[in-house]
């Protein structure tokens, strides 16, 4: 028993306690479950169809640019509209572009034989814009639904959930691609419809009030003047955002399976899931030992161990051996995600965290998508195994330039911004 002197001791399911919070990341479970669902489901459909690498590269260049091209501006209407209804109409176009992928992958509709992977790609595209405004309401909106004392915490919880959904989308996208692309789209548009049914049990929650009136064009200044004018907030961001940029391995998967470990779609989704896998276990871990105290540090060492996993994971030519590398490299991914997130609910004022989580999703979700490309690209030049290798080493080299050049972020302390 505690008395009034003593620290209350650390409560690892603080947020989770709070309803709406749980129907929260219940949504974002499902959510992420059936992105990564559609997200394997079409780098393996398209592969299959066309055995380029470079195309494996262009989807991700086609979600990224609609979704850079429109982010500011769904910033701006996270600050200004219901994030729920944001959510709730973002979901609904999911679940129309998924169901929409299902009947073009249809005998019927005939069109995939005509016109090839043109209308996969456009929908892609659609997906993106759809992405950029959903993309800052989510996090815009779990601030509104803790108190501040539990932002760390609910960060935690929040990226548990995600990750967790990451593998199993990525396991059953792998398997569901065995029954044939019309059944795999059929079930992922149903479990896109799960979220928004989630969402409904959430109070809608008020704008914040902003201090004045601003146009569109000041408006988006103000968040780019913030962020950019934070060194924490740039710091972490820019890290992370060459760490996944160099660090696009996963896009290539289908090319590694097909050619490196000669393996199938189940072992496939399994690949993909491993990032995941590791990351939820270093989330219950972290859940319990917060990264506080020494954040800056380990987010340092967390991303030179990413780096190093995919040089190793790029020339295994072990199956088993390239799960647990890709297992460790989500291990150390998720310090990071949790520290940034951290960062960010911490340090944002309540009436920019559309705009601001805008500009995360630029720097971090557009970046997946660029990586990517941007492995596919260099895949194709130097070569598969070559490509993964000169990633990784860029990410090695990006943090001991970061930890030369960035002294606030190497001695970044969270209890001191909580």
């Amino acid at each position: 028993m505690t008395t009034a002197s003593e620290p209350k001791p650390h409560d690892p399911f603080a947020a989770l306690r709070i309803k709406e919070f749980s129907f929260f990341i219940c949504a974002r479970f499902f959510l992420t479950l059936g992105i990564q669902m559609q997200s394997v489901i079409v780098g393996w459909q398209i592969y299959s169809l066309t055995k380029n690498v470079l195309d494996l590269g262009y989807i991700g260049l086609t979600e990224a640019l609609p979704f850079i091209a429109v982010s500011f501006f769904s910033g701006h209407v996270a600050d200004l509209i219901s994030r729920k209804k944001i959510i709730l109409v973002g979901t609904s176009f999911l679940v129309l572009s998924t169901a929409t992928l299902c009947w073009l992958s249809t005998d019927v509709s005939g069109i995939i034989h005509r016109f090839g992977t043109t209308p996969i790609f456009f929908l892609i595209a659609a997906t993106g814009i759809i992405r950029a405004f959903v993309g800052p309401a989510f996090p815009s909106f779990m601030s509104q639904l803790i108190p501040r004392s539990h932002y760390t915490n609910a960060a935690t919880w929040n990226s548990t959930v995600w990750h967790t959904g990451f593998i199993a989308g990525n396991g059953l996208g792998g398997l569901l691609c065995m029954l044939g692309m019309p059944l795999a789209y059929g079930i992922d548009s149903c479990i896109i419809f799960s979220s928004m049914a989630f969402v409904t049990f959430i109070a809608a929650k008020p704008i914040p009030v902003k201090e004045k009136i601003e146009s569109l064009t000041e408006s988006l200044s103000v968040g780019l003047n913030f962020v950019f004018k934070n060194k924490i907030i740039l710091g972490a961001l820019s890290l992370d955002l060459f760490a996944v940029l160099f660090g696009g391995a996963v896009a290539m998967l289908p090319a590694f399976v097909d050619k490196i470990l000669h393996v199938g779609p189940t072992q496939f989704g399994l690949l993909r899931a491993a990032p995941a896998t590791g990351a939820v276990i270093t989330a219950i871990i972290l859940a319990y030992r917060p990264q506080k105290k020494n954040a800056g540090r380990n987010l340092l060492i967390a991303i030179a161990g990413f780096g190093l996993s995919m040089i190793l994971f790029a020339i295994s030519e072990n199956y088993y051996l390239s799960l647990f590398l890709l297992a460790l490299s989500g291990a150390f991914d998720n310090v990071s995600v949790v520290v940034r997130h951290t960062i960010l609910q911490l340090l944002t004022p309540d009436n920019m965290r559309g705009r601001v989580s805008a500009v995360n999703s630029i720097f971090i979700g557009s970046s997946n998508e660029i990586g990517g490309f941007e492995s596919g690209l260099t895949a194709r030049m130097m070569g598969l195994v070559p490509s993964v290798v000169f990633g990784g080493a860029m990410t090695l080299i990006i943090v001991a330039i970061t930890a030369k050049v960035s002294p606030a972020i190497r001695k970044l302390n969270l209890k001191s911004i909580e």
